[in-house]
């Protein structure tokens, strides 16, 4: 597991896709073998990597980048491999009601927005994009899967290679990966479309927090420093 310390940032991502809405219709899940809500999660011999709300398998051949804010909180997910990537994202959602369909909506709006390209297609998980988003010296393919869980939103964006529609396999193991993530929504009220905590495991924060404190050592110690008078 690789950390990065996420750089404060002033705007939110104009794909964050979460903004708040008053209007939902019912909708019933697709019956899948995954991903699983922690109650229906299998019996495997799967290493998982306990971030919280997001159990990630963790001997898939795939890098997991765990992005830290300021204040040490997860702030995000990342897979990736040579191929390309896919970015990780779990949101409080009514409990009877599923938000994919309008999610969708929202990312493709965004997407023409940009001067990239779009389209819905069927996949294993139901309905998801593909498209194309503008990026210096031409375009970047991207796809978005989600699926509607009990009080949660599960979406991925894959980058890169596994987007691309002439390389299926680049995808194949992203996609399994996604199939065997476990949800753990918790009972904690909280907004729909809101991200559902993550959280680093023990051994991990404590290894952020040493580094964290040398590296404000090191420049305290740098700082007090004054340079040698020339001769």
């Amino acid at each position: 597991m690789a950390l990065r310390r996420k750089e404060k940032r002033t705007e939110r991502s104009k794909l964050d896709a979460t903004p708040p809405w008053e209007t939902r219709r019912p909708h019933q899940s697709a019956a899948t073998t995954g991903p699983y809500d922690v109650v229906d999660a299998p019996s495997d011999d799967i290493d998982r990597l306990d971030l919280g709300a997001l159990q990630i398998p963790a001997d898939a051949g795939l890098e997991i980048r765990v992005e830290v804010g300021e204040d040490g909180q997860v702030a995000g997910i990342t897979l990736v491999n040579p191929t390309g990537q896919m970015q990780l994202g779990v949101f409080a959602a009514p409990r009877n009601d599923g938000i994919w369909d309008e999610v969708r909506a929202e990312i493709k709006a965004s997407i023409s927005s940009q001067g990239g390209t779009v389209s819905e297609q069927e996949g294993e998980f139901g309905g998801e994009l593909v498209g194309k988003l503008p990026a210096p010296g031409g375009f970047t393919p991207v796809r978005f899967v989600g699926v509607d869980g009990p009080r949660w939103f599960l979406r991925g964006m894959l980058a890169g290679g596994p987007a691309d529609d002439s390389d299926a396999e680049a995808a194949t193991p992203f996609l399994e990966t996604f199939r065997q993530l476990v949800v753990v929504r918790g009972n904690d009220p909280l907004p729909v479309r809101e991200p559902v905590p993550l959280r680093l495991p023990p051994q991990a924060a404590d290894q952020l927090a040493q580094a964290a404190a040398e590296q404000e050592l090191a420049e305290q110690q740098g700082a007090g420093s004054d340079p040698a008078p020339d001769a």
